[in-house]
Formats: structure tokens, sequence, C-alpha cells
């Protein structure tokens, strides 16, 4: 399988990244796993949670993803074969979103401590509180990569000024560069980070790993109704795609899979990866059905005419 070289770095990956936000969430620990295993299996080897997941179950700090990868790690021995990324900075309940120096320098032992490990591979900064100065928050970085917790940066819900003015000051500073974005993006979600995102990604060589590759599970095909949005306990956020829009989107995702013999999330995760600088769809699976579903999307190779439908209808 291709792998993909990550911005400037020296980490190479597969081009599907597994999303760990069900890890201790909707999957036990031995469901996990069975997931995990079974994409590594395949030559899959990059691995994508955060700090935060899930602290919603309980109101805490969260942590539950984490600890789970930190075992299965543990147990298989095979840290070294995965590229791990977590994040930082999120809101979780004994903490309002912060990247403040001090914060991330707790949060990144933390977080080492619950994966087992004694470095990131790729540390993201999960929700930017806006009101730390972004020198202040790569310093932080700065200090951790120096001290060898964390190999490379990189951004998710960052703004574009933000975003531009934290490459000003590792310019100016001397400061770690970002090197990946993970945006909200996928043939529902267009709009955004193509818009806002997609030129910036480009000026500076990020690799982009877009999140909700499926659209909560909506790209898969199976909410084309209200009254399928009690399929899964996620139903209930695909509801407002349910428009003719969305409805258009499903129709063409169809057309696509049945001339391929294919499924919808499948063709959703191959247009994708036919975008320029995406570099793995992050997507996350709960039954090994689902994660074949992913599996196939790097061999998929969308032609002309299915990419001008599926543009069309999500335009």
């Amino acid at each position: 399988m291709k792998k993909i070289k990550i911005g400037n770095t020296d980490l190479e990956v597969a081009p599907i990244n597994l999303g760990g936000n069900v890890f201790g969430w909707t999957l036990d620990e031995k469901k996990s796993f069975q997931i995990l295993d079974a994409f590594v299996a395949k030559g899959f080897n990059f691995i994508d949670t955060a700090d935060m997941y899930s602290y919603w179950i309980d109101g805490g700090e969260g942590g539950q993803s984490e600890t789970i990868l930190g075992k299965w790690m543990k147990e298989r021995g095979n840290r070294k074969d995965i590229v791990l990324a977590t994040k930082v900075g999120g809101e979780t309940g004994t903490h309002p979103v912060d990247t403040s120096k001090k914060h991330i320098l707790e949060a990144v032992d933390k977080s080492l401590q619950r994966l087992q490990t004694d470095y990131i591979d790729l540390y993201y900064t999960h929700f930017d509180d806006e009101k730390t100065p972004v020198e202040e928050t790569l310093e932080a970085y700065d200090e951790i990569i120096k001290a060898g917790k964390v190999r490379y940066i990189a951004a998710s819900n960052i703004s574009p000024e933000r975003l531009e003015a934290s490459f000003a000051a590792s310019e100016k500073n001397g400061l770690p560069k970002y090197e990946a974005l993970q945006p909200h993006y996928n043939l529902m979600e267009r709009e955004g980070y193509e818009s806002n995102y997609a030129a910036l990604a480009k000026k500076y060589n990020l690799t982009v790993f877009p999140y909700w590759s499926l659209a909560a599970g909506f790209l898969t095909g199976k909410y084309r109704s209200k009254e399928d949005l009690n399929k899964s306990v996620r139903g209930g956020s695909v509801e407002k795609y349910l428009t003719d829009k969305g409805l258009g989107v499903i129709t063409a995702l169809d057309k696509v899979a049945e001339k391929h013999n294919t499924s919808q999330a499948t063709v959703s995760l191959a247009w994708l990866l036919a975008q320029p600088q995406i570099g793995a769809p992050i997507a996350s699976a709960t039954s090994e059905s689902q994660l074949q579903t992913l599996f196939n999307a790097p061999a998929l190779q969308l032609d002309a005419e299915d990419l001008a439908l599926l543009n069309n209808a999500s335009n």
C-alpha cells in the first residue's frame, strides 16, 4: 500500500486514519482491541485520538480513548509500527478550551501516561482558545519537542487568521511549524474547508486529514428519512442533512457505488482521497464490516464522470 508523507516530516502513513473517538465510548476495551487488530493487520498504521475523548460519558477529564490505545499498544508491543496522533486544548468536564503553555505542558504528560509511551508522533491543537498568543502555544510545543515528548505538531479547529499568524510566528521566532491540518470536510461540508483552508494547506504544504469524513454516518446511505434516524446513537446529528441537497448526494453516491460494486461510504472516502492535499480521511468503525468499507477506499479510483457527478450533487 502506498504511504503518504506528512508535510515536511519523516512520518509516513497509509491513506486511512482510524478515528479513536469510539474507543471507551460506543466500543468497550475488548471490541476496541478487535478493531485495532483488524486495522493494522491490513497494513494500516495511522491512529487518531484526543485527550478529551470521551469526557461526555461522565463529565470528567476524558482520556478513555487514550487509555485503551495505550493498553493495546503495550499488549501488542507495536508502538514503533504505529503513527500516533492525539490532541490538546479541547474542552472537558474539568476545564474549558485552553491552549496556554501551562495547560499544554500538563496535558502532554497526562496523555503520555495514558498512552503508555514516551512520545507522540503528531500532536494537534484540537481547539483554539483564541486568547492565548500563538507564540505562547508554539513555545510550549517547542519545549515538548525538544524534550522528545512530541515529534511534530498539527492544527485542527483553528481560524484561518490564527493559522496564518502561527506560521508567521514560527518563521519569525524559529518555533515549530504545523505540518498537518485536520478540518471538518466531506461531501456534505465542503464550503468551510474549500473557501477558507484549501489555499492555506497548499501554501504551507499541510497534509490534510479530514474529520467527520462520512458526515456522522449520513454518507453511508443508511439515513434516507426521519424514520431512519433511530438507527444509531448518532442519528440525531444527521437530521440536518435530510434536505434536497443531502438526498441528491445520496442518489449520486448510490449511482457511483453501484457502478463500482462498492458501498456509498467507500465512494465518499475515495472522493476525499481524490481531492488536493488530502492525506488520509479520518473515520471510525465499530464493526469489521465497517472497517472493510474503509479498507476499500484507497483502492477505488473514481473517474472524471464519477467526480463530476459527486461534485455537482454536493455543490
